[in-house]
């Protein structure tokens, strides 16, 4: 390897890298990895957590890049190949092999109806997951599931997007998407319901909200109780050209529904439309809309708005929060926790005080 690489396996060896995730960016064999790693003295992570403590780098000790270089074995080396793990040397018994997992064994076998059941209604691995833990008590990793759901399902490729970095309080994402299926009280029947998603640029932190029907009155209302469960309002609210919020879509000029306008203006907040055909300057609302309706509203039903509304509430709090995110690496409540609104309407968010109905 160069220095460059050098010093970037080192980097990443110190940083709790396993040896199979510092091959990747770097392109290297994981064998030459190591060896570089034990002579800076950084410990090695082995498979399942397991940490190899390194060896200090000595003078006497040289850098072998070719595996088929290796020093062989000496008379003075003994080599013992009796299965009960005697030394020839110490005269000792080594400790049997702790025995594992054989290949075809999972943690998810169990439950493979529930498995089953959740991919026949189109649920993906962290769903079922999310509903194994919650429901059975199941004590296994999420990666245990995906790997068994892999086995089931196989996977699916997914086209990566470029990332919009926005600052703190900056920029909010709102957008509109197809909720679970829930009765309607007045009908008596299942009809399909509306899922409201207001995202955090910075922190991913979203709000979703779940209506029967949508008008420029429900749109505004909307926005105002997402900005009082966030505490406050961002600079700018980025939309998709949906009747609701803009009148007459256009390049340069777009025509805003009055209402909506004079809603943001209300908490200092500037709406910003997206361009015709660009819905990918939207895209973390995008995936925030699509996280929803993958993950804890795929394939369920309910039985009214408010037992719909709670559930994915739960769910936000459980699990969409304490995630990790994909993208900034980072626990989604603790960057939220960390931001502080800059905008002079976070004031008016919390004090409750609305425009909507006016």
């Amino acid at each position: 390897m160069n220095e460059e690489k050098k010093q970037q396996a080192v980097a990443l060896g110190r940083l709790g890298w396993s040896l199979r995730q510092i091959q990747k960016p770097i392109g290297v064999r994981r064998e030459t990895i190591s060896v570089y790693l034990k002579a800076a003295g950084v410990a090695m992570r082995a498979p399942r957590g397991q940490i190899i403590p390194a060896k200090p780098a000595s003078r006497e000790d040289g850098v072998i890049t070719d595996p088929a270089c290796a020093k062989p074995a000496s008379q003075s080396d003994e080599v013992s190949t009796d299965s009960g793990g005697e030394s020839a040397t110490l005269g000792e018994a080594r400790p049997a092999p702790r025995p594992g997992r054989g290949p075809s064994s999972s943690a998810c076998i169990p439950h493979r109806d529930v498995i089953e059941l959740g991919l026949s209604r189109g649920r993906n691995a962290m769903a079922i997951w999310q509903e194994l833990v919650d429901t059975c008590g199941f004590g296994g990793s999420y990666q245990s599931v995906r790997r068994f759901v892999f086995r089931l399902h196989g996977s699916q490729h997914q086209e990566s997007c470029a990332v919009i970095e926005t600052s703190p309080g900056e920029e909010a994402q709102v957008d509109y998407g197809d909720g679970p299926m829930v009765r309607d009280p007045q009908s008596g029947k299942y009809r399909r319901t509306r899922l409201f998603v207001l995202t955090l640029g910075f922190s991913r932190k979203s709000v979703r909200l779940l209506v029967f029907r949508s008008s420029s009155q429900t749109w505004a209302e909307l926005h105002e109780k997402a900005f009082r469960r966030l505490g406050g309002v961002t600079r700018v609210v980025v939309l998709d050209n949906l009747r609701e919020g803009v009148l007459a879509p256009d390049i340069y000029d777009p025509t805003l529904n009055r209402l909506y306008r004079d809603m943001l203006r209300h908490y200092g907040a500037v709406p910003l439309p997206c361009r015709v055909g660009h819905p990918d300057r939207k895209g973390k609302v995008e995936s925030g809309v699509g996280h929803a309706q993958k993950t804890p509203l795929k394939g369920l039903r309910f039985a009214t708005l408010e037992e719909a509304q709670t559930y994915l509430d739960h769910w936000e709090e459980r699990w969409a929060d304490t995630r990790i995110h994909g993208t900034t690496k980072r626990q989604v409540a603790v960057m939220f926790a960390s931001l502080r609104f800059i905008d002079h309407g976070a004031q008016r968010a919390r004090s409750g005080r609305s425009v909507a109905g006016n």
